[in-house]
C-alpha cells in the first residue's frame, strides 16, 4: 500500500513539474519576443531595490493595514513551503514526519510557527474576500473597472478560496495526526501538540482510528495535491507576480521617473541636423524598423515582463488623474491588455509548432484603443504607485509614438503644438524674439 502511494505521489510530482516547465517555457518565449534592452548596469543598486521592494514589500506599506495583511500571506507562502519540503520527501520515501527524529523538540516549535502563519493566512484571506465582495473596495470592483469583468474577478476570488482550503487542510491534518500520536498508532511518531490544530482535536476525538487515519491521509493528499495544482494555476494567474516580482524589481528602470527616452537613431539625426554632432560617412545608418510600438514585438522584453508581473491591484488606476476624471484610460488595463496579447500569441505559437503565425491583430487597435492612450497626461502617478515597479507609461508612450509618427494621427490641438515647437521652439504661437516681452511691463 505504501509503495502504491509512493508511486502515485511520484507521478503527481512529475506531472506537476512537466506542466510547470511547459508553461514557463511559453512565458519565456513570449517575453523574449520583445526587443533587446540592457538592464544589467549598477548591479548593487538593482539588488538593493529588489530586496527592499520585492523581498521587503516596501511599497505595500504605503497602505499600512493592507501592507501588514499582504505581508502575512507573503511570509506564509515563503515559510510554510519549508514544511512542504518534508511532505514531498515523505511522499517520495514513504515516511511520515521525516524530520522528527532529527529535530527533536525543535520540530514542535517549528510546526507551531508554521501553524501560526497558516492561521494568519486563513484570517487574511477571509478579510480580503470580505473587502472584495462585501465592503466592495472601489478599485477592485468589475462594475467600476471593465478590465476586471469575467476571469480577473473570478481569478482573484478563486486564489483566496484555494489558499483558505489549503490552510484548513494543513490544520486538519495536524489535528488528526496529534490524536493518532496520543493513541500510539503505528507510524505516527510523538511530536507533541501543535498550537492551533489542537483547538480542532475535540471535533475529531470521537472518531475511530481507521476513520482518523483516513481523515489525516485525506487532508495530507488534499494539501499537497492542492499545492501542486496551485503551483500550476499560478502560472496562468495574476499571482504569477509571486515569482516575477523579484526579477521585475531587479531589472526596474533606475533613471528618474520624469525622464522620457527618445529613439537613439532619431536623436542622432537631429543632432547632426543641428550641427551638434558630426556624421560619420563610413558608418552605415541604423535602420529604423518602426517608430514607436504597434504590437508587443515592438516593445522591449522588460515591458513584456512588466505585463506578466502585474498584480491587478489597481493602485495605478486609482491614482491616475485621467481615470479619476472619467477618461477611458486605466493603466491596469494597459498592462492586462498587453498580457492578454502575449497570451494569445503564446497559444498561436503552441498551435503552430513554436512559430508565430500572423493573426491579423495588434496590441494597438485590437486590445488598446486610441482613446485610452491619448488620455494619458504622462504624470507618472501609475509608475509611482506600482508595488512591483511596473511602468505602464512606457508602453503608453510607445503606442502613442507609433500613432503619431507612423500613422500621422494626432489631435488637431497636438498638431498645432508640434508646429509651434518646430517653428518657435515653444508650444505657443509667437516668435522666439518676443519671448521676454512680458518683462517690459515690470521695468
Amino acid at each position: 500500500m505504501h509503495l502504491i502511494q509512493q508511486l502515485l505521489f511520484a507521478v503527481a510530482l512529475g506531472i506537476t513539474a512537466w506542466l510547470m516547465a511547459k508553461r514557463v517555457g511559453v512565458i519565456k518565449k513570449t517575453i523574449q519576443l520583445g526587443k533587446a534592452e540592457d538592464r544589467t548596469d549598477h548591479p548593487e543598486q538593482r539588488l538593493s531595490t529588489m530586496l527592499r521592494v520585492a523581498f521587503g514589500q516596501k511599497k505595500m506599506f504605503d497602505k499600512p493595514v493592507v501592507g501588514i495583511m499582504h505581508f502575512v500571506i507573503y511570509a506564509g507562502f515563503l515559510l510554510i513551503n519549508i514544511e512542504v519540503l518534508e511532505i514531498v520527501l515523505d511522499g517520495l520515501f514513504g515516511t511520515h514526519r521525516l524530520f522528527v527524529p532529527y529535530l527533536g523538540s525543535f520540530y514542535t516549535v517549528l510546526i507551531n510557527f508554521f501553524e501560526f502563519l497558516a492561521f494568519g493566512v486563513l484570517v487574511v484571506c477571509i478579510v480580503f474576500l470580505i473587502r472584495r465582495n462585501i465592503l466592495k473596495v472601489a478599485r477592485l470592483q468589475p462594475s467600476r473597472h471593465r478590465e476586471l469583468n469575467g476571469w480577473p474577478a473570478l481569478d482573484a476570488n478563486s486564489i483566496l478560496l484555494i489558499e483558505s482550503v489549503l490552510m484548513i487542510a494543513i490544520l486538519s491534518m495536524n489535528a488528526a495526526d496529534s490524536i493518532l500520536q496520543k493513541r500510539g498508532v503505528e507510524h505516527y511518531y510523538p511530536a507533541g501538540d501543535f498550537l492551533f490544530s489542537s483547538l480542532l482535536q475535540p471535533i475529531f476525538s470521537g472518531i475511530s482510528d481507521g476513520a482518523l487515519i483516513a481523515l489525516e491521509r485525506g487532508a495530507w493528499w488534499a494539501h499537497i495535491l492542492g499545492i501542486f495544482a496551485f503551483a500550476i494555476y499560478v502560472t496562468y494567474s495574476k499571482h504569477l507576480h509571486i515569482f516575477l516580482a523579484f526579477p521585475n524589481t531587479y531589472f526596474a528602470n533606475l533613471t528618474p521617473k520624469g525622464e522620457m527616452h527618445n529613439m537613439p537613431e532619431v536623436t542622432k539625426e537631429v543632432k547632426i541636423m543641428l550641427g551638434l554632432e558630426q556624421a560619420d560617412n563610413n558608418e552605415v545608418p541604423a535602420e529604423i524598423g518602426r517608430f514607436g510600438a504597434k504590437d508587443v514585438t515592438d516593445l522591449s522584453w522588460k515591458n513584456l515582463m512588466d505585463a506578466y508581473s502585474c498584480t491587478e491591484c489597481g493602485r495605478c488606476t486609482s491614482a491616475c488623474p485621467a481615470n479619476i476624471t472619467g477618461k477611458a484610460l486605466s493603466p491596469r488595463k494597459i498592462m492586462m491588455d498587453t498580457r492578454d496579447r502575449l497570451e494569445d500569441i503564446g497559444k498561436n505559437m503552441q498551435a503552430n509548432g513554436g512559430e508565430f503565425k500572423e493573426d491579423g491583430k495588434s496590441l494597438l487597435g485590437d486590445y488598446i484603443k486610441e482613446e485610452e492612450i491619448l488620455a494619458c497626461t504622462t504624470c507618472n502617478a501609475c509608475v509611482q504607485e506600482c508595488p512591483v515597479l511596473i511602468n505602464p507609461l512606457d508602453i503608453i508612450l510607445q503606442l502613442r509614438r507609433y500613432k503619431i509618427m507612423e500613422e500621422a494621427q494626432a489631435p488637431a490641438s497636438w498638431n498645432m503644438m508640434f508646429g509651434n515647437l518646430e517653428n518657435n521652439q515653444a508650444p505657443w504661437k509667437f516668435s522666439p524674439s518676443d519671448r521676454f516681452n512680458w518683462a517690459d511691463n515690470i521695468k
